[in-house]
This record gives structure tokens, sequence and C-alpha cells, in this order.
């Protein structure tokens, strides 16, 4: 079974051809940059080298002389979406062993690599996804590191707060994942064989919240039938993670600092006090220091969990991430729903990148695991996504649309963001490909 280095900054058109040589019985690595693919390159053997001619920072005809002076006998192909018989004829003159431009089709990539790898078609097994392919994308921390700025600012916050004790406070957007970040922190910290006992504060009522947290004794009100074990004490040794504390009535607040204070707590009707050794996470999608000058949240308590904080970002703010979710939830649907859709069609793809995704990573988790049980092909295709995806569509992309300024819009932000194209973009609310396609438009270098 041949194995392919894929290097690729478009991560959705990666994904969408990685997803399609592994269906064809091919091992794939990915690189998204020429940084990450030298690393991989030096700690792996592979069959064949796929590149992107454009690449951030890089050249891509530069990569692959480099490539085939550490590896001349890897063969390289080297694919564009800027084609032209001169690129073309200079990569292979240096030593590419074909080139394609985008876009292309599936028939033509297997021509290309089975020319470059000196296999006939016929003889490529039928389509087989190896069992640990799948397997692992989903097995061990179901945290999915993104490459976006947003997400490696949030890997090395986890990555520094973790082996500590600290007190942490997630603040972001409903959807966001903030129990996945507090489960990998517990996974990360020296408390990791213990429990992880995750609470939803909005889903309790006042009068019982002290039972909920503290437990209760048999008799000590009405319905209390039987002793009762509290979150506080089941949590004891691990963590305890408080989704959505600014729900808690002042009362409650003040319960939950003396226990915190304290490191003991009292079941209700009980006159004995247990200690508890547990690490305290909380989240919320609140301003609490609004909510501490309103006088609805203790300041005292804020301080108490607001050790170190952590900011959960939106979707909307981890474009580059996108489709590398997309992929890990369509893998986690095929496997709860026992199908085995490979991808998103160019068209979904691009519907994903324009919508602003109000539900974040849970409503696109929700959506692709919908879109995969509808699916018939082995593509999820336009006409499986809910409506909500197509009532904004009419514009291009985050309002970004043609006027005789665009071209300065384009050249301004590239001169504030010294020529960085992921923050270019950014700053002009369109996305990386819609960026690319005006800088050819408009010839810009």
């Amino acid at each position: 079974m041949s194995k392919i280095l894929l290097i690729e900054d478009d991560v959705s058109f990666c994904k969408l051809l990685e997803k399609f040589l592994v269906k064809k019985s091919f091992l794939v690595m990915t690189a998204f940059t020429a940084e990450d693919a030298k690393i991989k390159i030096n700690n792996e053997e592979f069959d064949l080298i796929i590149t992107d001619l454009r690449l951030p920072n890089y050249d891509g005809i530069e990569l692959m002389t480099e490539f085939k002076k550490s590896h001349p006998t890897i063969p390289v192909v080297l694919m564009t979406g800027y084609s032209d018989v001169n690129t073309a004829v200079k990569a292979i003159k240096k030593g590419a062993s074909d080139y394609i431009s985008k876009p292309f089709n599936p028939e033509e990539v297997l021509l290309v690599i089975s020319s470059a790898l000196q296999t006939p078609i016929e003889n490529t097994p039928k389509s087989v996804i190896p069992k640990n392919k799948k397997n692992n994308v989903l097995s061990g921390n179901k945290f999915v590191s993104g490459i976006s700025p947003a997400s490696k600012k949030l890997a090395e916050y986890i990555q520094l707060v973790s082996p500590t004790n600290m007190s942490v406070l997630i603040i972001g957007e409903s959807g966001t994942g903030k129990e996945v970040i507090a489960k990998s922190i517990h996974q990360k910290s020296s408390r990791k064989d213990n429990n992880f006992i995750a609470v939803d504060c909005g889903a309790i009522p006042k009068e019982l919240a002290a039972s909920e947290f503290f437990g209760h004794v048999k008799g000590s009100f009405t319905g209390a039938i039987g002793d009762k074990i509290g979150y506080f004490q089941a949590a004891n040794g691990g963590t305890i993670f408080l989704d959505e504390i600014g729900n808690l009535s002042y009362e409650n607040q003040i319960q939950l600092l003396r226990a915190l204070q304290e490191r003991k707590i009292k079941p209700v009707g009980s006159n004995k006090e247990i200690d508890v050794d547990i690490r305290i996470i909380t989240a919320t999608n609140e301003d609490l220091r609004e909510a501490v000058k309103n006088g609805d949240f203790r300041e005292d308590l804020y301080h108490r969990i607001n050790e170190f904080s952590i900011h959960s970002p939106s979707l909307i703010d981890r474009e580059e991430d996108l489709m590398i979710f997309s992929d890990f939830f369509l893998v986690k649907a095929n496997q709860e729903l026992n199908k085995e859709v490979i991808g998103f069609s160019p068209e979904v793809v691009t519907i994903f990148q324009n919508y602003r995704w109000p539900g974040n990573l849970r409503e696109l988790q929700n959506s692709i695991k919908r879109a995969t049980l509808l699916s018939q092909g082995d593509f999820i295709e336009k006409t499986a996504l809910p409506v909500e995806f197509f009532q904004n569509s009419d514009k291009e992309t985050n309002d970004f649309s043609l006027s005789e300024n665009e071209k300065e819009a384009i050249l301004d932000a590239l001169k504030q963001t010294k020529n960085n194209k992921s923050e270019a973009a950014r700053l002009l609310k369109i996305n990386r490909k819609t960026l690319y396609n005006k800088l050819k438009l408009y010839d810009i270098d």
C-alpha cells in the first residue's frame, strides 16, 4: 500500500483529496505548511509527494527541489490553481514527475499518481479504509487541535495550566466546546486517574443546589428518602467542572465560595464536615465582570474561580480549522451511523466557509451528523444541508463585495499584516481562498 505525503494549505481541499485517496487504498499524511512537511519527510518514509505550487511563505518548486536533493528517489507531483505552460515546463525540468492543475477530476488524479508510482491503475486494490484509520481519529482524548492562531493559543494555555492545581475559568460562546477544554485540562493533569464531574449549573433549581453540590442525609428534607453523595464528594481527588456558573443564585454562590475556601463540605442535614481535595474548572458565556459590577455575582467568588482564564474561541475565529473539525465530526458520524461518507462536495465546502455558525462547534457537529444520515453517495451534497445554511448565502463571503476600492483594500491589508495572507483575509473578513482568487484577479503577487 503506497504512502503519500500531501502538502496543501487549503485545509478543506486537502481533507477532501485525503479522503478520496484513502478510499482508493493509499496511506496519506497531510501537511498544511512547508515547515510541517519537512518534519514529516524526515521522520517518515513516503512513496510519493504531492505538493501545492503556492504555499504560505514558500514556493512549491523550491520545496520540491529541496526534497529531490534529500530524497531523490521519491517522485513529486505538483498541483496548482495558477496553471500555465511555462510553470509546468519549469517544474518538470527541475525534477517533478508530473504536474496537474486545479480543479481536477478524480480520474486525472489517479492517472497521475499511477504514472508517478509506475503502478498500473487496474492493479489498485478496491476501496478499503483500514480499520485503524477510522479508530485512530477518535481514540483517546477527543480534543482536536486546530492550526489557526486562536487554536494554537488555546492549546498553549491548556498545556501550561493543566499540570497545576489552579482554578480555571473558561469563557466563550455557547457551543464552542468549553466542556471539551475542561476535560482536556483534566486528562493532562496529575488528577487524570480520578473522576471528572461535569455539572450544568443552569439546570439546577436553587432550592436543590446545596443538596446536588454537597449531598444530603436521609430525612433532611421532604423527599430525602436516603443519603446522597453530592458532586463535590464524587469528584474528590479529581476535577469538578461547573458549566454556566453565572446562573447560580447569590445564596448558592456563598455556599460554593465557602466550600472552595475551606475545602470542606457539609451535606444538608448533617453536622459532619467532609474534607475534599478537588480542582475546580468553571465556564460561562456571560461577562462575569459586568455581573460583579451589577451585584449579580460575588466578586470574591469571581477571583476564587479565576486564577487562570482561557478564552474558548468561536468557530468564526477559527476559520482555518473549519474543515479539520468537519472531517473529525464526519468520521464520528460515520462510526455512529455505520456510514462510509468520504467527505464534502466543493459546493458544500464553500457553503460551510461562508456560513456564520452561530451555534459554533455544536451546530457544526449536528449539521454534519444530519447530513451524513441523509447522504446516499460518497460525498455530502448541498441537498443534505438544513435550510438555515441558505438564508444568508447571497453575500459573497462575509459581506466582502466587489467595489472600485477593493484592490486598494487588499493591498492595504497585506501591508498592515506584512504580507501575511491569513491575517489579511481575517482583517478583510473573507476566507483565504477568496483572497487568493482576488490576488489572481488583480494580479497581485
